[in-house]
């Protein structure tokens, strides 16, 4: 295939000609450079030392690295500023999630106490809730949780039974959520249930609320340093006044809060990838093996690259992606409604940094594993427990197959509400193929999530080139190394969707042997 300018509709950022804002992790500088390092020196200080300790869930350890969080001011970067947090943009919390998440354990608590948990609030409370809720999470006093999931409620959120009545100045919620992070370590509870059984709600819910209880601990095959059990509500007395927002608009609570929650999500995917590939890489330089270290092996060196340019796509996607949302959120006025646009607006591109990422993170992580040979299989060394941990990423946040099917339904949902307009396809392979792609406009699950493939690899693959073109450096030889890829599995994605024949651009060889000099010499990610 040649690529064209053909002209589709359609919604997506990522399939713009000339996107009209990239942005590069490199253009942190200042205080914000500073807010990224002192992640990072906790991370490396605080939590990695004491990993063994934190998977046996010893007492208050947890917790006390969540209030010494909170004292750096990390559990608020984005939080408002009126509210007790630093009022950060969105995309800096994103990176500093990144180096938050180099144990998974630590990751996911962080992540929701001060992600998920305060978002929903933030975009959505009264001045009295957030008043009254968003210093004490945002300072680290408090730990927050999401409770969406219940037991025979997973991806169909909808669905949930858990019920919630009114009577007289409090509802009185029944049900349980399962699955929720932090459960044990929580103090407040972002809870939806269903107002008379019928209209879906978001409520404020505290752990000493009566009628809240927590269940056992799930027995997790990683994370197993985090806290996840069921939420038990038992004729649970929830003040009127903590209702959030209004009856029958939980699902705009929920699923913004969602659509934040994975874009953040990509970032805590790549810091464990970030930590593998430092830990790969310092194991490589050190074995030695027919009389010289393993690093210099060329199949080893390829492993390196492909890290390295997995990495960097999914690293590209997310700091493109927080730019336009934080655009969004500048551009709406700070209203809920205006907060809820701006959630709204790029809810594609969260879905498709958090699938990429998270399958990148898998990607990433197995070969790191496979760098250390038979070592890397037992618990001796630390890549085993990033092996177990990363495995649920695909699954959380939305598993990877709703994901996949809520892009290509919000993206030709809003082709056909001419919500849209045209523009310009043709200027790669892949947004030649994105293009026809949307035009056959599948309605099957295996034809939409194969055109949801074409439409994410094409958003990676942009961003890896727009950022190679701004910030210059090794980003070129990166991109050329990871384009073979993507374009080998648009290829196979657009024909399992279209069943034609497509011949793939020729391509030159990736430079796998500087790539990988660059990861050893760096001991993390090339750039």
């Amino acid at each position: 295939m040649t690529p064209t300018n053909s002209v589709v509709p359609c919604g997506c950022a990522f399939l713009a000609e000339t996107p009209s804002q990239i942005f590069s992790a490199e253009q942190f500088a200042g205080d914000e450079a500073l807010m990224i390092s002192t992640a990072e020196q906790f991370s490396r200080r605080e939590v990695l030392p004491i990993v063994e300790r934190l998977d046996h869930q010893e007492d208050g350890l947890m917790p006390g690295l969540i209030h010494k969080a909170g004292e750096l001011g990390l559990c608020g970067v984005d939080t408002p500023e009126a509210y007790g947090g630093l009022g950060l943009s969105k995309n800096l919390a994103a990176r500093i999630l990144e180096f938050m998440s180099l144990n998974g354990s630590v990751s996911v608590t962080y992540g929701i106490t001060s992600g998920i948990s305060q978002v929903g609030l933030a975009l959505f409370g009264n001045e009295k809730q957030k008043n009254k809720y968003l210093p004490l999470l945002a300072t680290g006093e408090w730990i927050g949780a999401y409770a969406l999931s219940e037991p025979n409620s997973g991806s169909d959120a909808l669905s949930a039974t858990t019920r919630a009545d009114r009577v007289g100045n409090k509802y009185v919620l029944n049900g349980a959520k399962m699955w929720i992070s932090n459960a044990k370590w929580a103090d407040l509870f972002l809870v939806l249930a269903k107002v008379d059984g019928e209209r879906f709600s978001a409520f404020l819910v505290e752990k000493d609320f009566p009628g809240v209880s927590v269940s056992r601990e799930e027995y997790k095959m990683g994370l197993k340093g985090s806290s996840t059990a069921r939420l038990i509500l038992e004729n649970a007395e929830i003040p009127v006044e903590n209702l959030l927002h209004q009856e029958g608009l939980g699902h705009h609570v929920a699923f913004n809060a969602l659509n934040i929650g994975r874009f953040k999500l990509a970032s805590m995917s790549i810091g464990l990838a970030r930590d593998a590939i430092g830990l790969a890489a310092n194991y490589a330089l050190d074995r030695k093996q027919f009389g010289q270290p393993i690093s210099s092996f060329g199949l080893i060196q390829k492993k390196f690259a492909l890290m390295a340019t997995w990495f960097y796509a999914a690293e590209s996607m997310i700091y493109r992606t927080g730019a336009l949302i934080d655009s969004a959120f500048e551009s709406t006025g700070g209203s809920i409604e205006g907060n809820r646009k701006a959630a709204e607006e790029y809810s594609i591109e969260c879905s498709a940094c958090k699938v990429f990422s998270t399958e990148a993170e898998s990607l990433i992580i197995d070969e790191a594993l496979q760098c250390y040979g038979g070592y890397g299989f037992t618990e001796e060394f630390p890549i085993a427990r990033h092996y177990r941990d990363a495995r649920v990423s695909r699954i959380y946040e939305g598993t990877n197959e709703i994901n996949r099917l809520f892009i290509a339904d919000r993206l030709m949902r809003r082709v056909k509400e001419g919500r849209v307009s045209g523009i310009a396809i043709g200027d790669s392979f892949l947004s030649e193929l994105a293009g026809k792609a949307i035009e056959l406009a599948p309605r099957d699950q295996i034809g939409i999530g194969a055109l949801s493939d074409v439409l994410l690899l094409t958003y990676a693959e942009q961003s890896a080139r727009l950022r190679a073109q701004q910030v210059g450096g090794s980003a070129p030889m990166l991109y050329q190394a990871i384009l073979p890829w993507l374009n080998l599995r648009g290829a196979e994605a657009f024909q399992t969707l279209s069943g034609e024949s497509v011949v793939l651009p020729s391509a030159g060889r990736p430079e796998f042997e500087a790539i990988s000099q660059l990861v050893y010499t760096r001991k993390g990610p090339a750039l």
